[in-house]
C-alpha cells in the first residue's frame, strides 16, 4: 500500500470499492486509526451483533432512513472482518461474497435448477436438508446431530426455539398444544417447589426458571410467534407505559419513589387505556 496519506479524493468514487478501501486505509499500519488498528475478530464480534439489532429496530419502527443508515453499520461489520481476515491471508471480502451467492445458487434449485417447490414450507424443509447434508460434509465422520450447527452466541429465546425446532424435525415434539401448555404449568410447579423451600438455592433456581422459559420459548413455536420479537414488544409496551406513570406523577410535581405502589398500580390501569 502506498504511504501517501489517503484524501477524499484518491478514494474510489464506486460505492463498495470506495467503502473497502476505507477500511484498508483505517486499518493501515502507518496513516490509520490507532482504534481500529488494534481490532480484531472477537473484539469487533460485540459491535457486529450490536448493528444487527439495530437493524431489527429500524426495522419495527418502520423506519426507513434509519434502516438504511443501520444496513450501512451492518455492512461495515462484514467489511471490517473481511479486512482483517485479509491480512491474515485467509480470506477476503471478495470471497465472503461469493461464498454466499454461490450457497444461495445452491440451497435455491427451484429458482436456479429444475426442482419443483411449490410452497414456503416445502422450501423450509429442502433449506434445512441442505444445510444438514454441508453440516455433515464439514464434519470429522461421526454421525451428524440433530442439534449441530446452533450457535451458542444465539440470544438464549432465539437458540430455544431453534433446538426446539431441529428436534421436533426428528419426531421429539407434541403434535398437539395441550401437553405444550402443560408444561410450562408443570415448569411453574417446580419453580414454585423451590421458592417455598425453607432456604431456597439460587442454582435451582436458576435451573427451573430457565426450564419455564424454555417452555414458553416452545409455546410461542407452537403458535408460530417469535418470542424475541413477542418479547421485543412487551418490552417496548412496558416502557410506553411506566413512562406514562412518570409522567403523570410529574405532573404533580413527584416522581415513582415518591408514590406507592397502590398508586403506581392505579396509574398502571389508565396507562392500559392510553398507552
Amino acid at each position: 500500500m502506498a504511504t501517501d496519506r489517503p484524501t477524499p479524493e484518491s478514494l474510489p468514487q464506486e460505492p463498495l470499492a470506495r467503502l473497502l478501501a476505507v477500511m484498508r486505509w483505517l486499518r493501515d499500519r502507518t496513516h490509520g486509526c490507532p482504534w481500529d488498528i488494534d481490532q480484531t475478530f472477537r473484539t469487533i464480534a460485540p459491535y457486529t451483533i450490536e448493528e444487527a439489532y439495530e437493524v431489527a429496530d429500524a426495522i419495527e419502527r418502520d423506519d426507513l432512513p434509519a434502516l438504511k443508515e443501520e444496513l450501512g453499520d451492518l455492512l461495515l461489520q462484514v467489511v471490517y472482518h473481511s479486512q482483517i481476515a485479509s491480512e491474515a491471508k485467509a480470506f477476503t471480502f471478495a470471497d465472503v461474497a461469493a461464498g454466499i451467492a454461490d450457497k444461495m445458487v445452491d440451497r435455491h434449485p427451484h429458482v436456479f435448477g429444475d426442482m419443483d417447490i411449490a410452497t414456503a414450507d416445502a422450501q423450509t424443509i429442502s433449506w434445512e436438508a441442505r444445510k444438514a447434508a454441508e453440516r455433515a460434509a464439514k464434519g470429522t465422520g461421526e454421525p451428524a446431530g440433530a442439534l449441530d450447527g446452533v450457535a451458542r452466541a444465539l440470544p438464549a429465546l432465539m437458540r430455544a426455539e431453534k433446538i426446539q425446532k431441529r428436534a421436533a424435525r426428528v419426531g421429539f415434539d407434541w403434535d398437539k398444544i395441550g401437553p405444550v401448555i402443560d408444561k410450562i404449568e408443570e415448569e411453574l410447579g417446580e419453580l414454585r417447589v423451590e421458592l417455598s423451600a425453607g432456604k431456597a438455592d439460587p442454582a435451582r433456581i436458576t435451573d427451573e426458571l430457565g426450564d419455564v422459559l424454555f417452555a414458553v420459548a416452545n409455546l410461542a413455536r407452537h403458535c408460530k410467534v417469535d418470542p424475541e420479537a413477542a418479547l421485543r414488544s412487551t418490552n417496548d409496551k412496558f416502557e410506553r407505559r411506566f413512562r406514562y406513570i412518570e409522567r403523570k406523577l410529574g405532573d404533580q410535581g413527584r416522581r415513582p419513589v415518591d408514590s406507592t405502589l397502590e398508586e403506581m398500580e392505579a396509574l398502571w390501569q389508565a396507562a392500559k387505556t392510553e398507552a
